[in-house]
C-alpha cells in the first residue's frame, strides 16, 4: 500500500480492540483447522472459554462503568476506546520498531516449509534492540527494548537484560552473527517508516517466459 506509512498508525490504535473482539475467535477457529484440538468436546470448551474471558472483560471494563459511573455513555466509551486506541498504538511501536526494520532478514522457508539455519541465529538476525541506554524507556516497557534477549531467554528477569546484552553482542560478534540495534526509539520509529515506505512502493510486474 503506497502510504501505508501514513495511515499505518491508525491501524496500530485498532490492534487491541481487533483483539479484544475478533482475533482471538480467528485464532482458535484457525487452531481447530489445524487439528490442534483432539480430544472430544475439546474445541467447544475451549471456545466457550473465551467467550466467557471476553463477556468477563466486557462487563467490568465497559458495562459497569456505563451502568454506574455518573457521566453520559459517550464519555464512557470514548474513554474506554481512547484506551485501547493508545494501548495498540504503544504495544504496536514497541513490536513493529523490533522486526519490521531496513536492517533486519526476512528468511523464506523451502518448499516443505522448514528455515535455514539454527533458531538462535533466527532470533538474532530477524530482531532488532532500540534505545539499548534508554534505562526510563526500558523500565516503562519492562525491558522490550532488548527484544533479542527477550526473544533467546524469555525465562530470565528483563531486569538482566542490559547486562546480558553486551554478552550476547559479543558472542553474536565471534560467531560471525548479526546484532541489531537502533541508538534510540525515534532513530528505530523514522527507520520503521522508511521500512513501511520501501514496502508500499508499486514495483514493475516482469513477465517471465518459461519454455517447457
Amino acid at each position: 500500500h503506497k502510504f501505508q506509512h501514513i495511515y499505518v498508525w491508525f491501524f496500530y490504535g485498532l490492534s487491541t480492540i481487533s483483539w479484544i473482539t475478533s482475533k482471538d475467535f480467528v485464532r482458535i477457529n484457525r487452531y481447530r483447522k489445524k487439528g490442534f484440538f483432539t480430544k472430544k468436546n475439546e474445541f467447544k470448551t475451549e471456545l466457550a472459554k473465551l467467550i466467557g474471558w471476553k463477556l468477563i472483560y466486557y462487563t467490568y471494563a465497559l458495562i459497569l462503568p456505563l451502568l454506574i459511573v455518573p457521566l453520559a455513555p459517550w464519555i464512557i466509551i470514548l474513554a474506554f476506546l481512547s484506551m485501547h486506541v493508545v494501548t495498540g498504538l504503544l504495544i504496536s511501536i514497541v513490536f513493529q520498531v523490533a522486526h519490521i526494520m531496513p536492517n533486519v532478514d526476512f528468511p523464506l522457508p523451502d518448499g516443505d516449509g522448514m528455515l535455514e539455519g539454527d533458531w538462535h541465529a533466527h532470533q538474532l538476525a530477524t530482531t532488532s534492540n532500540f534505545s539499548p541506554k534508554g534505562w526510563f524507556l526500558s523500565w516503562l516497557i519492562g525491558g522490550l527494548n532488548y527484544q533479542i534477549e527477550h526473544h533467546l531467554l524469555p525465562n530470565i528477569c528483563h531486569i538482566h537484560y542490559k547486562k546480558i546484552s553486551a554478552i550476547v553482542e559479543q558472542t553474536a560478534k565471534e560467531h560471525g552473527i548479526p546484532y541489531h540495534t537502533k541508538r534510540t526509539l525515534g532513530s528505530a520509529i523514522w527507520d520503521h517508516i522508511k521500512m513501511l515506505k520501501e514496502l508500499g512502493k508499486v514495483l514493475p510486474l516482469k513477465v517471465i517466459a518459461v519454455k517447457n
